[in-house]
């Protein structure tokens, strides 16, 4: 750059930083992603009463370097054991296979595994957390093994009750933070009285009550829709 002439104001070159008067304002934001959740479920994170390997994507993980390992052994639990399974997909219908899932459930007397849930005159069951987390499989897919929960009210100490439902997060590419839903089981007949499911509009209803669709053991079907015309409904927390 030449200097000006004298008495002349001198013209500076533009920045090139963040600094530049001319890019003040809001920071550009972008979707972040892709994200890769197999590696945080470990074996047997999605089998909440039993000791089997499922919940970790032990086909990305050659032997030499699987160093996931087993859930700490359990006691017995108490209640009905139920499976759950599903397919997460996107709005087009296909498969997302880089999605992790994770479930949050009472007992079968209807008391949580922590430190909320205050009620000392129901029982914990020292056999049963509530909480799993497993990826899904290269087609989309989950299965988990829990005890299917008892009523738990709308608050502590309420009079109000809920039906017995799983609560679901869901972890995926692109999105910034997890998305909260609920299961609720379709052979149960508190479901109509339910307060949080009487919120949703009835048409929607159907995207969070799971099928009863085999035995041995009760298996209960749930697919998570994440966009589109049949998306799952999700709740803001």
């Amino acid at each position: 750059m030449t200097d000006a002439p004298e008495g002349l104001p001198r013209n500076a070159a533009p920045r090139a930083d963040n600094q530049d008067p001319a890019l003040f304002g809001p920071t550009p934001s972008q979707t972040v992603g892709p994200f890769f959740h197999y590696g945080l479920p470990w074996k047997g994170g999605a089998d909440l009463v039993g000791e089997s390997d499922i919940g970790a994507r032990l086909d990305l993980f050659p032997k030499e370097h699987d160093v996931l390992h087993l859930a700490p052994p359990r006691g017995p639990a108490t209640g009905e054991i139920v499976a759950v399974v599903g397919t997460v997909r996107d709005g087009a219908g296909e498969p997302v296979t880089d999605a992790m899932i994770e479930i949050w459930g009472a007992n079968a007397a209807g008391r949580y595994h922590g430190a909320a849930d205050t009620r000392a005159e129901i029982p914990l069951d020292p056999g049963f957390i509530g909480f799993g987390r497993a990826a899904v499989d290269a087609a989309g897919g989950f299965r988990f093994l829990t005890l299917k929960p008892g009523r738990v009210p709308v608050a502590v100490e309420s009079n109000r009750w809920q039906a017995p439902h799983l609560a679901i997060g869901v972890f995926g590419r692109g999105l910034l933070k997890r998305l909260a839903t609920r299961v609720y089981f379709a052979d149960e007949a508190d479901n109509d009285a339910d307060p949080i499911l009487a919120l949703v509009p009835e048409a929607r209803r159907r995207t969070l009550i799971a099928p009863r669709v085999a035995e041995a053991p009760p298996t209960y079907r749930f697919d998570i829709v994440l966009c589109g015309a049949d998306e799952t409904v999700f709740f803001a927390l």
